[in-house]
């Protein structure tokens, strides 16, 4: 009941953004950079993902995996907000979606390296993509932030909400992740 009540508090931190529904309110970009993750599903999906995955791990992995997520994306991002490009982009992140929510339901526990470099790799096209949609006379620093916040709350989100259930419901975490793979075959489709 304590996590659904933090879970509740911490939502309830959004609804305020509702009222910005109107163009014009936010020449900081902050609100832009908080709802880009939460309103496209291959964000929203790939970064729950990235929580879930780290909820399945063992020792430096469960904050490793979140951790470089964010890093890596600010580095995308940053490569964004300068007009990088990437070509086939996204495929990328519709790929990641698969990708991760495959990871998700087999629940594999590579090495360290493996993981955080498939990690990196993920992050890095959502952080572009991210950049490249920078509102026109946004600042690049309080898009990120909103953009950061959104990314670790859904990581957040996916890691308690796993490890909240009793180990007997762990065949749930892995049939969300069939789910968000299931998702990304159906993005891949279409993009």
């Amino acid at each position: 009941m304590r996590l659904l009540t933090k879970l509740f508090s911490a939502a309830v931190l959004f609804v305020p953004a509702v009222a910005f529904a109107h163009p014009g309110h936010d020449a900081s970009g902050a609100l832009a950079g908080l709802s880009h993750p939460l309103t496209g599903l291959d964000h929203l999906l790939a970064m729950l993902a990235v929580g879930l995955w780290a909820s399945q791990q063992k020792g430096n992995l469960r904050w490793a995996l979140p951790v470089t997520f964010v890093a890596m994306m600010l580095v995308g991002g940053w490569l964004g907000f300068e007009g990088l490009n990437i070509p086939y982009l996204e495929t990328g992140i519709a790929t990641s979606v698969l990708a991760l929510g495959l990871l998700v339901s087999v629940a594999l526990r590579p090495p360290v390296g493996l993981a955080v470099a498939m990690t990196a790799l993920f992050a890095m096209a959502h952080g572009v993509a991210h950049g490249l949609e920078l509102p026109t006379q946004a600042s690049p620093w309080s898009y990120a932030t909103g953009f950061v916040c959104a990314t670790s709350a859904l990581h957040a989100l996916g890691y308690a909400a796993a490890r909240a259930l009793p180990q007997a419901a762990a065949p749930l975490v892995r049939l969300a992740g069939m789910l968000s793979a299931a998702a990304g075959v159906w993005l891949l489709a279409g993009a």
